[in-house]
């Protein structure tokens, strides 16, 4: 792995422009905020249609995984380009899931068969810790008793879409199961274009590919450094919206985004959205170069990422007044989803705990 120069390179270069683009474009034609709603209505949350699209037709399911074994060859530059625009979506795709945590724990072990099929978009993988453990945190694994698994396993995000899970298990391997061998069971769950479910192993067949402990933490570490790209994303339409329609919103024959005080608060939401757009593409940064200050670059995107694209979510619902609290308008879509952000794979508290750790200034 190259190590990464001291400087780190936070502005986008024109191929990921022009990858926005195309990513920006499909999701305007096939990934339209009524559809959305109307499917977290339904008992089919994720649209399959969109994942094809984006698997199959453009490749970026395999951005992270090698050429040689049928992927892209890319970075997390790349990936979390990807994710900045399927967070302005809200796309209820298992991108994050399958295309980044289930690809890094699967690039830890010895799976290339299965690599390769996760690159092609054919298949879905999902990594079988629940969405709220930290990189480096403790999590639930299953017994394994003649080559077979036993057990249950909760919060797993995107767990009914998947057709491979990724199972830890108590003798210290990660197993591949097939989701047919598996009972899956839907959650309960706030963000209804992420949804989590329970997985219950009974006697299920496995296949051991590795060390799960490498590949976890490898996982979860990717997995929290480009949410916050998906976090940024969820930020910067919370403002856009926002301020675009408080040009257009009129009171006392004025358009209410005139008014000093809501000046302010759409200022400091802007302040807030470029920090943690320096802050996510630092991560990513960190992350496709190896850097050895990956850790911290992760953690400290995670510590602020997460708040901001909660509060951007809220100033939006606030802001766009009565019918910002109607069903029919998206932005309960992005609150919900940063709701749920803001505790995946490790809540900012959390990391915030974890970057005092790593620069040494830990609290007393």
């Amino acid at each position: 792995m190259t190590t990464q120069s001291a400087q780190p390179d936070l502005l986008y270069s024109e191929e990921e422009e022009a990858l926005r683009a195309a990513v920006r474009d499909l999701l305007a034609d096939h990934c339209d905020p009524a559809d959305v709603i109307a499917r977290t209505e339904s008992g089919a949350p994720q649209d399959r249609e969109v994942w094809k699209a984006l698997a199959e037709g453009m490749g970026l399911a395999g951005l992270l995984v090698p050429e040689a074994l049928g992927g892209q060859g890319a970075t997390h530059r790349e990936a979390a380009v990807v994710l900045e625009e399927l967070g302005r979506a809200v796309a209820p795709v298992p991108y994050l899931t399958s295309a980044v945590v289930a690809t890094e724990a699967l690039l830890a072990c010895d799976a290339d068969d299965l690599l390769a099929e996760l690159a092609s978009g054919r298949r879905i993988g999902a990594l079988a810790v629940a969405l709220n453990i930290a990189p480096g945190g403790a999590h639930r694994t299953v017994r394994v008793e003649g080559g077979a698994l036993h057990g249950e396993l909760t919060g797993i995000a995107d767990a009914a879409a998947a057709d491979v899970l990724l199972v830890p298990a108590e003798d210290g391997g990660l197993y591949a199961v097939d989701a047919d061998a598996v009972t899956v069971a839907a959650q309960v769950s706030l963000d209804l274009t992420r949804p989590v479910a329970k997985v219950v192993l009974d006697g299920a067949d496995a296949r051991r590919i590795g060390d799960a402990a490498p590949a976890v933490r490898r996982a979860l570490r990717a997995g929290a450094g480009l949410l916050a790209s998906e976090q940024l994303g969820l930020a910067e339409w919370s403002l856009t919206e926002t301020v675009r329609y408080l040009k257009e919103r009129k009171q006392f024959n004025r358009p209410v985004g005139g008014f000093q005080a809501l000046k302010h608060r759409l200022a400091q939401l802007w302040l807030e959205t470029v920090h943690t757009r320096a802050a996510a593409r630092n991560a990513a940064d960190a992350l496709a170069g190896g850097s050895a200050d990956a850790d911290v670059a992760v953690a400290l995107a995670q510590a602020y990422a997460a708040p901001v694209a909660v509060h951007a979510a809220e100033e939006a619902l606030q802001l766009h007044a009565g019918i910002g609290m109607t069903w029919e308008h998206p932005v309960h879509l992005y609150l919900k989803r940063a709701k749920a952000d803001s505790i995946a794979y490790g809540t900012a508290g959390s990391h915030r705990e974890a970057l005092a750790g790593l620069v040494d200034l830990q609290a007393p």
